[in-house]
């Protein structure tokens, strides 16, 4: 056994000095890595340091100078940043209240802005925390990620298609799920279990109780929409589901982006076979109800779909509600940086009469407004 170990130590440490645990890894490594019960080394003063307070401020900053609360707290910077340490080093902060808004992205959806004060820290622990738990997560884990994101999704999505179907020669079979109002049903007691695994610093969990308790959907329960944190604690959350994937139903072809997972096989009983522990997992240890609405299994041939995309084994289209609200924006506001942010989602796709609409539409718009 200790034969096997020790060039497995090797390339453990090698992947991990390297700031990543690589997909390519072997079985029996994964094993060992899950043994070693990888923990964050930062402490509580790292975070809440002079130094990473004004990195946290300089990345906070961008695209805000304008922003009338972002310009009041930066007339007196040093004074407010220096009493803001004092008071996390004091352990004596409280985070504070939300101010909520309204918006249609597409579906309505109630985002919680934090105080300056507030979302500064937010960048302040996700600077640290997250290159940490980011090298947890599986590869196909796509939402919130650095050098991940939808277009990757859907194109893992479609490399898996075509694993499945052998080049469109054998049908591929989908499991769509998602979860019932993700972000407002996560429970405060698991995700801080779930951080403290991996935590040992208990100040940080102290802070990080602060942050996860500041926002409440019922008692215990809910993440706020507009939280750089809660991006990475819903990952985190989740990364737990996702390893339940990969090592208990060592299922290889699976993708989660947020709330929304699929499985692929080419046997639908198979599908049908899984989706009872998934359920199970997800009710049991992460409190969560799979949507009724928005589980089905069918074919690839058939068109799932996935990320605003409806995918075939030979193509994928624009979703009509996508589209539809696409057409809407360029109607209502068809400038030209408008225009080619579209065109370039629409390159993506097989969408070549859609992009012609698309110009026509600008078209329209302009002789309308000159």
């Amino acid at each position: 056994m200790l034969q096997y170990f020790v060039p497995q130590l090797v390339r453990v440490r090698r992947f991990v000095q390297n700031g990543q645990i690589a997909e390519s890894v072997g079985g029996g490594l994964n094993c060992f890595l899950r043994a070693m019960n990888i923990q964050l080394r930062h402490t509580y003063q790292e975070i809440i340091g002079l130094e990473n307070l004004f990195g946290a401020w300089e990345e906070f900053r961008l695209g805000k100078r304008d922003k009338p609360d972002v310009q009041v707290f930066s007339r007196h910077l040093l004074d407010n940043i220096v009493s803001f340490h004092s008071d996390l080093a004091n352990l004596g902060y409280q985070h504070g209240g939300y101010k909520a808004f309204a918006i249609n992205d597409p579906k309505p959806r109630n985002i919680h802005k934090a105080s300056v004060r507030d979302r500064l820290l937010h960048h302040a622990i996700y600077r640290i925390l997250y290159p940490f738990f980011d090298r947890t997560f599986i590869a196909d884990s796509f939402s919130c990620r650095i050098n991940k994101g939808t277009l990757k999704a859907i194109e893992r999505f479609q490399t898996f298609g075509r694993q499945i179907s052998r080049n469109n020669t054998h049908t591929c079979w989908v499991l769509k799920c998602d979860i019932r109002k993700f972000f407002a049903n996560i429970n405060h007691e698991v995700l801080l279990r779930v951080l403290s695994k991996y935590i040992p610093d208990q100040n940080i969990l102290w802070l990080l109780k602060n942050v996860i308790d500041s926002f409440e959907t019922k008692p215990g329960i809910g993440l706020p929409l507009g939280n750089l944190t809660s991006q990475l604690f819903v990952n985190v959350y989740m990364n737990e589901f996702d390893q339940f994937v990969k090592q208990k139903l060592k299922w290889k072809q699976y993708i989660r982006y947020a709330d929304d997972f699929v499985f692929l096989s080419d046997d639908k009983a198979a599908l049908a076979e899984i989706l009872t522990p998934v359920d199970e997992y997800l009710t049991e240890k992460l409190k969560l109800q799979l949507h009724p609405d928005k589980v089905f299994i069918k074919t690839l041939a058939s068109g799932v779909g996935f990320l605003g995309w409806v995918h075939f084994q030979t193509h994928r289209v624009l979703r009509t509600t996508a589209r539809r609200r696409m057409m809407a924006r360029i109607i209502e506001r068809g400038t030209p940086e408008t225009v080619q942010s579209y065109l370039g989602l629409l390159q993506h796709g097989n969408t070549r009469k859609l992009e012609q609409e698309v110009r026509n539409a600008e078209w329209l718009w302009y002789n309308d407004n000159n």
